[in-house]
C-alpha cells in the first residue's frame, strides 16, 4: 500500500525503514540524509537519525519528527519542541506547503529539510537560522498566523479561525475580522479568508482555534 506517497519517500530516503505500526500510525526511523541548498546559501551534503511518526489523519495531523543522537543541540536556539519533536514551522505554514501535493516526499522537502539544512548551516556557520525564526510554542505559531492572514492582532486570529470553522455562507453573516464593521459577506477580505477553506476542513480550524483561545486565555489571566 502506497500511504501517503510511501513507497516514493522510502525510493529517496532508502536508509529509512518501516517500523511496526502502532494505533494505525505509520512509524519511520533512519539515517535521514540530504544535498540542499538555498537563497545563494552553500550547499550542504548531511545526515541525521530521525524518527517520523506520520498520523493516520496526515497531512492534517502533521508527521512527528524526532532527532535520535543528539546532533541537535537541545537548547533554546535550535528549535526543538518541549515534547523532544522538530519545530518545522507553525501547522497552517506547514499545511499550505502540503496543499498541492500531501505526500511524504513533499514534506520532506518542503519542511523537514529546510529545517535540516538551516540547522547544519548555523551548527557548521554559526548565526542565526536562515530562514528567520519564529518565537517558540504558541506564540510563534500565533505571530506566523499573523502574517499568513495578513492581520494585526492575536484576537483577528481568532476571529478568522472561528469563522473557518464555521459553514461558508454562516460565516459571511458574521462581523469581518478585519475591524472594517461590514459583515463578512460584504468585504472583500471574505475572499482571503474563503482561499484558506480548500487547505484544511472546518474541524482543523475548529481545532486550532480551540488550542489558541486555550493559550490567549492563560496568558491574559497571568497578565
Amino acid at each position: 500500500m502506497n500511504l501517503f506517497g510511501l513507497v516514493e519517500f522510502l525510493n529517496d530516503y532508502p536508509e529509512m525503514s518501516i517500523k511496526p505500526l502502532r494505533d494505525g500510525d505509520i512509524t519511520l526511523k533512519g539515517k535521514f540524509k540530504f544535498i540542499a541548498s538555498f537563497n545563494g546559501h552553500p550547499s550542504i551534503e548531511d545526515s541525521y537519525s530521525l524518527e517520523l511518526v506520520i498520523s493516520k489523519e496526515f497531512p492534517y495531523e502533521l508527521p512527528k519528527v524526532y532527532e535520535l543522537e543528539g546532533k541537535i543541540p537541545r537548547d533554546n536556539k535550535h528549535h526543538i519542541n518541549p515534547d523532544g519533536t522538530l519545530c518545522l514551522g507553525s501547522p497552517l505554514r506547514v499545511l499550505m506547503q502540503l496543499y498541492d501535493d500531501p505526500t511524504l516526499n513533499t514534506f520532506a522537502e518542503n519542511c523537514l529539510v529546510p529545517y535540516l539544512y538551516s540547522v547544519s548551516h548555523k551548527l557548521h556557520y554559526s548565526g542565526p537560522f536562515i530562514f528567520g525564526e519564529l518565537e517558540h510554542g504558541i506564540q510563534g505559531v500565533l505571530d506566523d498566523y499573523l502574517d499568513i492572514f495578513g492581520l494585526e492582532s492575536p484576537k483577528q486570529v481568532l476571529d478568522v479561525l472561528f469563522l473557518l470553522g464555521m459553514k461558508e455562507r454562516t460565516a459571511h453573516r458574521q462581523p469581518c475580522p478585519c475591524n472594517c464593521g461590514r459583515l463578512l459577506r460584504r468585504c472583500e477580505f471574505r475572499f482571503r479568508i474563503d482561499s484558506f477553506r480548500d487547505i484544511a476542513p472546518r474541524t482543523y480550524y475548529k481545532n486550532q482555534y480551540e488550542e489558541l483561545k486555550s493559550y490567549k486565555l492563560k496568558n491574559l489571566k497571568k497578565s
